[in-house]
C-alpha cells in the first residue's frame, strides 16, 4: 500500500497524540513503513533522519541489533508475568543495576513517564502520612515545567495549553521561578540566574515548607521549555534546601537520563542525589514502554508495615514487563561495552562546530548546548512558525518538532559526522525557506 492509503486509513480511525486533528487536512501525517539506525522510511520509500529520537527514546537508533537480539531471547523464556507477588530475572537485574547507578535501591516500575511522575508524587505524599506528618500534601515545581499529562502530573505541569482545560481536576501547587539561563541580563552569569532562582525557592519553602511534600525539577533541561537549560549550581542549592525544609526532591529524568546531557544521570553533574529519580523514555532505547521510580531505603521503610493501608498499593497491569525489563539491560550492556559517554563527549564536540554556521545567524537567539542536545531560539514574527518549520524539514527529508519558536536537536546517540552535516544544513535551508514566507496565520501550537 502506497503512503496515501496509509495515510487515509490512520486519519479515520487513529486518534494522534498532541495534536489537533483537523491540522492533518493541510499537514499530512506521515506514514512510516521501516526504519534502521537514525533513519525512517515511508510507505512511498522516502527516508527521514530522525533528529529528536522519535520524542528522546530511541538512545541508539532504530532496530539496534543488540536490543533486537536480547527481546527475541526473552520471548523464549518468558513474555510477562505480573509483578504483584511474582517477579523474574529482568526486573531484579534492572533493579540491582539501577541501583549501582544511582545510588537508589528501591525500584517502582510503571509504564511510560507520566505514571513514573504519579508514582513520585504519591509515594511522597503518602510517606508523609505514613509518618505522622499528614499535612505536608503540596508540591512545588518549576515554571515551564511539564512532567506528563496525567491528572497528578498535569498539576505540577506548567504549560497552560496542556493544563489549563482541566484545571478543575487538578491539586493546586506551587510555583518557583525557572533558573533557564535565558533569563540572564547583561553580566550575568548562568551561575547567576540559577542563584536567583535558588533564593526565590528558598523564600517559598520558607513560607510554605511544612505543607510541601516535594519539589519536583527536569535536572539541568526544562524539556517542554523549550530546552531550557541551567546551572548545575541549582541542583546543589535545591538538594540543601531540601534538606533544610525537609521536603523531598524528585528528579524528573524522564528526558534527560540515560546520557543525554553528557553524564548518565543529569544530576550527578551536581554532585547530589535526589530522592526520587523518575525514569522513562531511553531506558529501552525506544523498543518498548517502561517507567520506573528509584527511592531511598528510608522511604521504602516507612512503607514496610503490617498494615497493608500503609503499603504502595498503586499498580500497573504490566509493572516491570520482562521483555521491556530485558531490552533496558541490553541498554545498559551497550553503555557498559562502548563507553557511550565519552563517545558521546567527542561526538558532541563535533557536532557543536558543525552546527556553528547556524548559531552566527543573526536570527538566532540563545544558542545552547548541553551533551547530546542542541537548541536555539528564533527571532521571527510568525506565529505558525513551528508548523512551518516542522513542514520544510520534512521536506527535505528530516524530523524536527520545533517548540514554540525552540529548535532543537535531539538525535540519536549513532549520529554520524555526515548526518550531522546533512541535518546542519537542512536546518539553515528550512530557516531561509521559513523566515522568506510571509506569515500565513495558522496554529501557534508548539510541537514537543
Amino acid at each position: 500500500m502506497s503512503n496515501q492509503a496509509w495515510l487515509e486509513r490512520s486519519f479515520a480511525a487513529v486518534w494522534h497524540p498532541c495534536t489537533q486533528m483537523k491540522r492533518h487536512e493541510r499537514l499530512p501525517i506521515v506514514p512510516i513503513a521501516s526504519a534502521d539506525g537514525v533513519w525512517l522510511t515511508d510507505f512511498d520509500g522516502k527516508r527521514y533522519l530522525d533528529g529528536v529520537s522519535s520524542w528522546w527514546v530511541n538512545l541508539f537508533g532504530h532496530g539496534h541489533p543488540r536490543i533486537k537480539q536480547a527481546v527475541r531471547k526473552q520471548l523464549d523464556s518468558l513474555e510477562h508475568v505480573m509483578l504483584a507477588g511474582f517477579t523474574h530475572r529482568p526486573v531484579v537485574e534492572l533493579s540491582e543495576r539501577l541501583a549501582a547507578l544511582s545510588g537508589l535501591g528501591h525500584a517502582f516500575y510503571g509504564s511510560d513517564g507520566a505514571s513514573a511522575t504519579e508514582i513520585a508524587l504519591k509515594m511522597s505524599f503518602h510517606y508523609w502520612k505514613n509518618v505522622g506528618r499528614p499535612q505536608k500534601t503540596r508540591f512545588v515545581s518549576l515554571e515551564n515545567s511539564y512532567h506528563g499529562e496525567t491528572v497528578g502530573a498535569l498539576a505540577v505541569t506548567d504549560v497552560p495549553l496542556f493544563s489549563s482545560t482541566y484545571a478543575e481536576l487538578l491539586k493546586p501547587g506551587l510555583r518557583a521561578p525557572s533558573p533557564d539561563a535565558r533569563q540572564a541580563v547583561p553580566g550575568e552569569r548562568a551561575a547567576d540566574v540559577a542563584l536567583r532562582a535558588a533564593r526565590s525557592l528558598e523564600n517559598l519553602l520558607a513560607k510554605h515548607g511544612g505543607e510541601i511534600a516535594a519539589v519536583i525539577v527536569e535536572p539541568l533541561v526544562q524539556g517542554a521549555a523549550g530546552m531550557a537549560m541551567h546551572d548545575p549550581i541549582y541542583l546543589t542549592e535545591l538538594r540543601r534546601l531540601c534538606d533544610q525544609y525537609q521536603v523531598h526532591l524528585i528528579a524528573d529524568e524522564i528526558a534527560v537520563g540515560f546520557g543525554r546531557t553528557g553524564s548518565f544521570f543529569a544530576y550527578q553533574q551536581a554532585g547530589i542525589t535526589p530522592d526520587f529519580l523518575c525514569l522513562s523514555k531511553g531506558i529501552t532505547g525506544g523498543f518498548l514502554p517502561l517507567s520506573c521510580v528509584l527511592t531511598r531505603d528510608e522511604i521504602y521503610q516507612a512503607f514496610y508495615h503490617d498494615d497493608v493501608a500503609r503499603g504502595f498499593l498503586h499498580s500497573h497491569s504490566y509493572t516491570g514487563n520482562a521483555l521491556a525489563c530485558a531490552a533496558a539491560l541490553a541498554v545498559l550492556d551497550i553503555f557498559d561495552d562502548e563507553d557511550v559517554l565519552e563517545a558521546n563527549r567527542v561526538k558532541a564536540e563535533g557536532f557543536t562546530r558543525q552546527m556553528r554556521p547556524l548559531a552566527e545567524r543573526p536570527e538566532i537567539r540563545h544558542f545552547r548546548q548541553r551533551g547530546m542536545i542542541w537548541a536555539f531560539d528564533v527571532d521571527t514574527a510568525r506565529s505558525d512558525f513551528a508548523l512551518a518549520y516542522f513542514s520544510a524539514m520534512l521536506n527535505r527529508g528530516c524530523l524536527l518538532r520545533p517548540i514554540g519558536k525552540s529548535v532543537y536537536f535531539m538525535p540519536p546517540y549513532t549520529l554520524k559526522s555526515e548526518e550531522m552535516d546533512w541535518l546542519a544544513s537542512a536546518s539553515v535551508d528550512a530557516l531561509d525557506e521559513v523566515l522568506a514566507g510571509e506569515s500565513v496565520g495558522g496554529d501557534p501550537t508548539a510541537l514537543p
